[in-house]
């Protein structure tokens, strides 16, 4: 299993019913796997995998691996509030056929989820799931921040492989690089500072904005590895304004209105959230042709 590249968050269609829509994933997939991206992630924040129920969790994951090769890696998210629903998530996952699980923090106690809290968390998981565990601090979304000490205790457990940081701080991902061994990987979380994030060390990321543009991704990853820190860049200043757009500007609702553009239909946000508005639409598509100029 490969955990090292840059790997897309694929969005949950949903139907004007406000129910997953399998068609529409199965249609989308494969634009993703003709892609040159080392893997996939489902039922994470992109995929909307809070607002969704058990049954539609499994489903979804039994209908990613149908299509995707055994031999691209496909992480499932398996985060729950509580440390024994997390724990029959990734055995769930496991069992459809999962290459390993990503686990975000549990947020509802946030001002108990200390430290301890959360390595005890982790840990338990760690010891029943039946794949490799990747950590996953998102603290801009859960209020909860899984210090880089934690994570340096967490990384000595076998079955805990990584952690995707989604915060753009580069100093608290150098401590993680720096605070690990070479084996445990850091994966960005953040398409506005993933150039940093390489130069810094970590191992790929997990970027929403790689579903819209793989290929430009790829290309600061590949660039970065090869030390060509300028080239590498000027591609970030390409995918910097999209990246923006479908992350703290308009959101899951932005992301899945930039790939219908793009001619990938991603289907409705659940509600509660709404369809992106039509500004957001306009202005994700003049970024778009404004990316394919400075691009070419």
């Amino acid at each position: 299993m490969n955990l090292t590249g840059v790997f897309a968050p694929l969005p949950t269609p949903f139907d004007d019913r406000d129910q997953v829509d399998l068609a529409r994933l199965r249609a989308a997939l494969p634009h993703w796997i003709a892609s040159p991206l080392a893997g996939f992630v489902v039922l994470g924040t992109n995929g909307e995998a809070g607002l969704m129920d058990d049954d539609e969790c499994d489903a979804v994951v039994e209908a990613v691996r149908g299509l995707v090769p055994r031999g691209r890696t496909l992480i499932v998210g398996t985060g729950r509030e509580s440390t024994g629903a997390a724990i029959r998530a990734a055995n769930r996952a496991a069992a459809l056929g999962a290459d390993a699980v990503l686990v975000r923090t549990p947020a509802v106690f946030k001002s108990r989820m200390t430290s301890e809290a959360l390595m005890a968390h982790y840990q338990a998981v760690a010891d029943a799931s039946p794949v490799p565990v990747l950590l996953y601090n998102f603290a801009a979304a859960t209020g909860v921040n899984l210090l880089p000490e934690a994570v340096a205790a967490l990384a000595a457990h076998p079955n805990i492989a990584g952690i995707k940081e989604s915060g753009s701080d580069i100093g608290q991902i150098a401590d993680l690089v720096a605070m690990t061994p070479d084996d445990f990987l850091v994966l960005s979380g953040s398409g506005t500072t993933f150039n940093a994030a390489m130069a810094a060390g970590v191992a790929g990321g997990i970027l929403a904005v790689s579903g819209l543009l793989p290929a430009a991704c790829v290309r600061i990853f590949e660039l970065s590895r090869q030390q060509r820190y300028q080239e590498a860049a000027a591609w970030q200043r390409h995918i910097l304004p999209l990246a923006r757009m479908v992350t703290t500007g308009y959101g899951v609702p932005g992301l899945k209105a930039a790939l219908a553009l793009t001619g990938i239909d991603a289907g409705l946000p659940r509600q509660p959230l709404l369809p992106a508005p039509e500004a957001a639409v306009t202005a994700l598509r003049a970024a778009l042709a404004i990316f394919e100029e400075a691009a070419v």
